[in-house]
């Protein structure tokens, strides 16, 4: 889970949330991964307790929640996948000497993707993702504080824009959309751990520390990334890039502008990687949920390799075909899968929600009273902003 979120969520949202306003929605960040943290927990919760997947417990409260999941997760599969797809590709081209149509681009991750998760060597890239991420995690800490030590580029007049006004409610949105992943992102974790539970000792203290560890592991890089984008580029005289290639040239030179310029072709390469396991989740694990769901729909338990196999072409041509028709307005894709993100989050919040409360759980992952306060508190803010987002929209 922790490697399918630090990627557009940290890379771009928390670094354009420092780059556009500074300092000013640090607060926000902090809050919403916090506000969003039982309904991510629950994933963890119900299954090692259980040992039954999330979208079992849909099914188990009535068919028509298994419906509405399974609805959400096939809209969300296509389009996070194609957001990441577009922005993989577009690190990917940083390599290059010469310029190369973004879809060809796509196209040859995609053929990687598929080869991967196909071919069933997901396990091996999976141990060299833990070695990427954790250098991503230096390279990011390390910057910092570089630009830290520098001070910030913005001038000591310099007078940072509202981020409290309606007309940015959009950038709002955009922000917590996946930050610091998309809750539906519960169920795949759900069946990871489940798979997992089948290989190895899985105990409900073992499971929720290495939850804990990674989840928070999100929350405090992304006050690295925003620290970073307020640090680096807020008050800067160059715009945030739109195209594809411009801003993954952008968010390198970032890096390389405070590290050193020796570092940029490391830099593009980290990221790339990360990003690119990004996808490979994306793509196994929605797919997977989508498999599932359908089976479970249909009375039945688990899903083929086979099945999974159909569904995941089928992601993958339509993710594809989203991307031909965003072509190369990278940061636009992104906004889109952020804010649909949005939008579905209140329901997988309020499913999982009303599972837990529900559910027989383990003694060692209870809900205690603080627990509950926020899981509440969570379900009154995300469909009162989303009440708000949707005012704002059609009156704005």
């Amino acid at each position: 889970m922790a490697t399918a979120s630090i990627g557009g969520s940290h890379l771009v949202a928390s670094t354009q949330a420092g780059a556009k306003f500074g300092w000013q929605l640090a607060l926000l960040v902090l809050m919403v991964n916090l506000l969003k943290y039982p309904f991510f927990r629950a994933g963890v919760s119900y299954t090692i307790s259980t040992h039954k997947t999330l979208q079992t417990g849909y099914l188990e409260m009535g068919k028509g929640y298994l419906l509405v999941a399974l609805g959400l997760n096939s809209l969300s599969a296509v389009v996070n996948a194609a957001a990441l797809l577009m922005f993989s590709a577009s690190l990917l081209s940083y390599f290059l000497p010469v310029a190369v149509p973004l879809p060809i681009m796509c196209a040859i991750v995609l053929a990687a993707i598929l080869f991967i998760l196909l071919a069933g060597h997901f396990k091996a890239l999976d141990n060299v993702a833990k070695v990427i991420m954790i250098l991503l995690v230096i390279a990011t800490v390390a910057a910092t504080a570089v630009a830290f030590s520098n001070g910030p580029v913005a001038p000591a007049d310099h007078v940072s824009p509202s981020p409290w006004t309606l007309a940015a409610i959009g950038f709002l949105v955009v922000t917590m959309g996946w930050m610091p992943a998309p809750i539906e992102i519960s169920a795949i974790t759900s069946l990871w751990l489940k798979r997992q539970c089948k290989e190895a000792d899985v105990t409900p203290r073992s499971a929720m520390f290495d939850f804990n560890l990674g989840y928070f592991t999100t929350v405090i890089l992304a006050l690295v990334f925003l620290s970073l984008g307020a640090l680096v580029l807020h008050g800067s005289p160059q715009a945030l890039a739109t195209g594809s290639i411009g801003f993954a040239q952008q968010l390198v030179g970032m890096y390389a502008s405070t590290i050193g310029e020796w570092s940029q072709s490391l830099i593009a390469l980290i990221a790339f990687l990360c990003i690119f396991g990004s996808a490979l989740t994306v793509y196994d694990g929605y797919s997977r949920a989508v498999a599932e769901a359908l089976m479970l729909a249909k009375g039945k338990t688990e899903a083929s390799h086979g099945f999974f196999a159909i569904i995941l072409l089928i992601v993958a041509v339509v993710s594809f075909i989203i991307v031909l028709f965003f072509k190369s307005a990278l940061l636009a894709m992104l906004s889109f899968a952020m804010t649909l993100a949005f939008i579905t989050t209140p329901m997988f919040a309020w499913l999982n929600h009303r599972l837990v409360k529900r559910a027989p759980l383990a003694p060692e992952v209870r809900s205690g009273p603080l627990l509950t306060l926020f899981s509440y508190l969570g379900l009154v803010y995300l469909f009162g902003f989303l009440a708000l987002f949707l005012w704002w929209k059609l009156a704005w």
